[in-house]
């Protein structure tokens, strides 16, 4: 059986849709200013949804070459000092913005009721590390300082990311730990790109589904790392010591290409007694929630994912 045999079927025809549109996937564009923007139109077709009841507004801190800008997500009905997210969106290191999970980060901010802070920072091959992970932790370290202008309990403050996100959001809980920066409640590395090292059964597997596939995300580290060696910050997989970490959250479909070494993630985290909670998808591949939202299989991830983040938070269910 192949992998497309094994894609959940309510969530294979967006990824039919866009191998029809763009033959060979989004990788297949090999300039990475035109693959962005099909990435941008992309995302521009979508359906949007109304959130009246939703503030957002856009601040601007400094990161280390300069001024970045962070979009906060604050429901009317909140409480004055809410508990807290600090987001971080994907794009493989290359790609994204802060409108690529615009529309995602209104709902969540709308279904758990607490004020979320998607922060940006600088991308690859213009940007290569360690600009990413510098200006996250830049921007994690102004929404502590500044957490009565964004309505945020200091002591209730999560960090969730996805794919090339949620390695960054693990980069920035392991610098904050080892720099003895402001400490996280929780974290929620989502996918998360951890390993440069594309040596997992998965890696290999992983070669035509056209949403982050092996060449792909080797060609992404390549401009990522761009000759450099890659450490724990870069590549938080290669990370020696994961203890004293917040009590984390992770998820992934059986069928992303990093698969394998985001359980063994977890599996080190649970070693080194950080409180661990997993899940792996059967037929999801990478970001299948934000290509089907629709699916039902998208809607249990979503579900299970603010659960977790109720949980963790100690909202009520």
């Amino acid at each position: 059986m192949s992998l497309w045999d094994r894609i959940d079927a309510e969530s294979r025809p967006p990824l039919e849709a866009l191998w029809e549109a763009l033959p060979g996937g989004l990788n297949g564009i090999p300039d990475i200013v035109a693959r962005r923007a099909a990435m941008s139109a992309s995302r521009a077709a979508a359906p949007k949804g109304t959130f009246p009841q939703l503030q957002i507004t856009e601040h601007q801190y400094p990161g280390p070459d300069g001024s970045l800008t962070l979009r906060l997500y604050r429901p009317e009905t909140a409480a004055a000092l809410s508990p807290g997210l600090i987001y971080i969106h994907g794009g493989g290191m290359i790609m994204g913005d802060l409108e690529s999970q615009d529309e995602n980060m209104r709902e969540a901010a709308t279904e758990l009721n607490m004020p979320i802070a998607s922060i940006d920072y600088r991308k690859a091959p213009e940007h290569p590390y360690p600009a990413a992970p510098e200006d996250c932790y830049a921007g994690v370290s102004w929404v502590f300082a500044n957490t009565e202008t964004l309505g945020m309990d200091p002591t209730n403050i999560g960090l969730m990311g996805a794919s090339a996100g949620g390695g960054l959001a693990l980069a920035t809980a392991l610098m904050l730990r080892d720099r003895g920066g402001p400490e996280l409640a929780y974290l929620l590395p989502i996918y998360p790109m951890i390993d440069d090292r594309h040596a997992t059964p998965s890696s290999h597997e992983v070669v035509d589904i056209g949403i982050w596939d092996r060449a792909g995300s080797i060609e992404a580290w390549g401009w990522y790392l761009s000759g450099a060696e890659a450490d724990a910050y870069a590549a938080p997989a290669r990370a020696e010591d994961l203890s004293r970490l917040p009590p984390s959250y992770i998820d992934v479909g059986d069928l992303d290409l990093f698969r394998d070494e985001d359980i063994t993630l977890a599996q080190r985290l649970s070693a080194a007694g950080v409180p661990v909670e997993f899940h792996l998808w059967t037929g999801a591949y990478h970001a299948s929630e934000l290509f089907a939202p629709k699916a039902r299989l998208s809607q249990q991830i979503w579900n299970t994912r603010y659960q977790a983040i109720r949980r963790m938070a100690g909202l009520a269910e």
